[in-house]
């Protein structure tokens, strides 16, 4: 099991509280991902631009563990308001196409920060990878 890192998205605020990215064998795992930084959330209140900065996040992340955006196979997605879904799933459509993740919508009543209104984990493969050769530093 190994951690993974990328330069343009932001470490956990504490070390020692969660992994951004892990790498099991050939798969990978990537927390929940959204557009908070220190000065508000990318895109403030529009949960499309929300969206797309999440998404941006993961892929940077998918390819710091030696995949593409494409090898996800699953999303779980968190909003604050399922109105916002549409919005949401313009941003997932303009990321995704061919044979798309397995998804999971989900309302909760709130996020890390109150000014976030959409949370996106993923999970997919790294492909060419057999379990015993997964190495990422």
């Amino acid at each position: 099991m190994t951690r993974v890192t990328h330069p343009d998205v932001a470490e956990p605020p504490r070390p020692g509280m969660f992994s951004n990215a892990r790498v099991v064998g050939d798969q990978f795992f990537i927390s929940g991902m959204h557009a908070g930084t220190s000065s508000g959330p990318v895109g403030g209140p529009d949960p499309y631009l929300q969206a797309v900065e999440a998404f941006r996040r993961i892929g940077a992340l998918a390819g710091a563990c030696g995949a593409r955006i494409d090898d996800i196979v699953t999303l779980r997605i968190y909003l604050t308001d399922m109105a916002d879904k549409a919005a949401v799933g313009r941003a997932r459509g303009d990321v995704f196409s061919g044979d798309l993740p397995c998804s999971t919508l989900v309302e909760v009543s709130a996020l890390v920060e109150p000014e976030l209104s959409v949370e996106i984990e993923a999970h997919g493969f790294i492909p060419g990878v057999r379990t015993a050769d997964a190495r990422i530093s």
